[in-house]
């Protein structure tokens, strides 16, 4: 029994020392993707992307990276722009990048697993777009497509008049970045939770022999490329393993880490973190916005483009000779997380600034609130259960930390 409470204390300090670790990188670049969302008007964007063509490809992935976003949100923007006109290529480029080319995630990747993750994260996220792009053209869905078009509800934005130099020195305008800003919280909050709890949990109790018998091939740690066809099943894997979870892009970035330090390889740790849209609630979401031959139709789209980036981003950093090796991860257990250094510095100016976006979006609150809304249709019944694993997280965590004052 000591030796329960030992892991569960180990597993809370993990999960805390892994948020603490990337807080910074929350905060900034919520503010960074807050000042975006407001000062770029999102009606324009929509008007440029056209059907399928090479410029609303390119102008939907640049929009997709400047509306950067948790899954949910993605997926109700997605659907505004889809049904406003866009071509289901474009709509797809735009739910790619707005959820893969995050600058926030970047971040947080780099603290976690290193350069070549970001450099996986970054180029594989135009290599899905670019593979989707490709499989939509030959496979030509006109006929789902029309169907899926027939639930647009959406109401047309109203478009702002301010330019953004304007926008910079008018308050409304800040406390509309500062509404931005809670309400991107307000969206991951829970995704964070959970995956961070999850990621102690794994962590502290979780034995080698579960990866090893989950991931083929990865009790050899000292292989960081083994044959193809463990890259390969490994890489399989990856999304499946995440299709059954609740957590998102950000909270799944510390798991990402500890599969990587069990010996899972580079392709099974890309095609786990590309996974966050092949989860089962967006399945669900989906269904709910499109129908579920529509659903199904980009779920397999998904998966195959994710396999293909995985893979293509693994052997072109063995090609290279930069394929980076499991010990370019610090063991959890072996990380001093609560101590002075870059982290605590960056942590309290960052909080500061949160504090000031905080105050002007309670301003905000109290006179009038006009900031646009991330719809979650069809997700509530995954919204409960995911309630109440995130009232299960927080017990866990006040009662591991409780039970180090012990």
């Amino acid at each position: 029994m000591n030796n329960f409470f030992q892991l569960w204390n180990e597993a809370v300090i993990t999960s805390l020392g892994f948020f603490w670790m990337a807080l910074w990188a929350f905060i900034l670049g919520y503010i960074i993707s807050s000042l975006i969302q407001v000062l770029v008007t999102r009606t324009r964007m929509q008007k440029t992307m056209g059907k399928d063509g090479p410029k609303s490809m390119l102008l939907a992935t640049f929009f997709g990276f400047i509306s950067s976003s948790c899954s949910f949100s993605a997926l109700s923007t997605t659907r505004a722009i889809f049904n406003k006109g866009a071509g289901l290529a474009p709509s797809v480029a735009f739910l790619l990048a707005s959820t893969n080319l995050v600058i926030e995630l970047g971040m947080v990747i780099a603290i976690f697993l290193g350069w070549q993750f970001v450099v996986g994260e970054y180029v594989g996220g135009i290599l899905l777009i670019l593979i989707t792009w490709f499989i939509i053209r030959i496979t030509r869905p006109k006929r789902l497509e029309a169907q899926a078009r027939k639930n647009d509800n959406e109401e047309d934005e109203t478009d702002e008049k301010l330019t953004w130099k304007e926008k910079l020195f008018d308050m409304q305008s800040w406390q509309k970045i500062g509404q931005t800003y809670v309400m991107e919280w307000q969206m991951v909050w829970k995704d964070v939770l959970i995956g961070f709890t999850v990621a102690g949990i794994i962590s502290a109790m979780v034995p080698d022999s579960f990866f090893q018998a989950l991931f083929v091939g990865s009790e050899n740690k000292d292989l960081a490329n083994p044959d193809f066809f463990v890259v390969l099943m490994q890489t399989l894997v990856g999304p499946i393993a995440a299709f059954f979870t609740f957590i998102g892009s950000m909270g799944n970035i510390p798991l990402a880490a500890v599969l990587f330090g069990q010996g899972v390889t580079f392709a099974g740790v890309m095609a786990f973190i590309f996974s966050d849209l092949v989860v089962f609630p967006v399945l669900r979401i989906n269904a709910n916005y499109y129908g579920w031959k529509m659903a199904l139709y980009l779920l397999v789209i998904m998966f195959i483009a994710i396999i293909i980036s995985a893979l293509s981003m693994h052997y072109l950093l063995v090609y290279l000779d930069l394929l980076p090796d499991f010990s370019t991860v610090v063991a959890p257990g072996d990380r001093e997380y609560f101590k002075i250094n870059y982290q605590m510095v960056l942590n309290l100016i960052l909080l500061a600034i949160n504090g000031i976006l905080i105050w002007l979006w309670y301003k905000a609150k109290n006179s009038h609130n006009h900031s646009h809304h991330h719809h979650e249709e069809g997700a509530s019944l995954t919204r409960k259960i995911q309630s109440v694993i995130v009232f299960i997280s927080i017990v866990w965590l006040v009662g591991g930390v409780f039970i180090s004052l012990f």
